[in-house]
C-alpha cells in the first residue's frame, strides 16, 4: 500500500480543561506516517499559538526528541 501524504489526512484536535490531543481516523492508518503528521501538527500549532507542549503519548515524545527542531516548543 502506498503511504498516505501527511497534507491529505484528516487530522482533528480535541481540546479538554487542561490538555488537548490530536486525533487521526481510521484505524486502516496504521503503518502510514500518520503518527509523524500528528506530532508535526501539534508543534505547528504550539508554535502558531505561541503554546508549550509537554507530550505526554510515549510516540509523541521519542519523536520530538528525535527531531532537535521541534524542540523549541516543549515546556521548561
Amino acid at each position: 500500500m502506498a503511504a498516505t501524504p501527511p497534507e491529505t489526512l484528516s487530522i482533528e484536535r480535541e481540546e479538554g480543561d487542561s490538555k488537548g490531543r490530536y486525533v487521526a481516523r481510521p484505524e486502516a492508518l496504521r503503518g502510514r506516517s500518520v503518527g509523524q503528521a500528528l506530532v508535526r501538527r501539534a508543534v505547528e500549532d504550539a508554535r502558531a499559538e505561541g503554546r508549550s507542549i509537554v507530550p505526554l503519548c510515549p510516540f509523541a515524545k521519542a519523536r520530538i526528541a528525535r527531531h532537535p527542531e521541534w524542540q523549541d516548543v516543549l515546556k521548561h
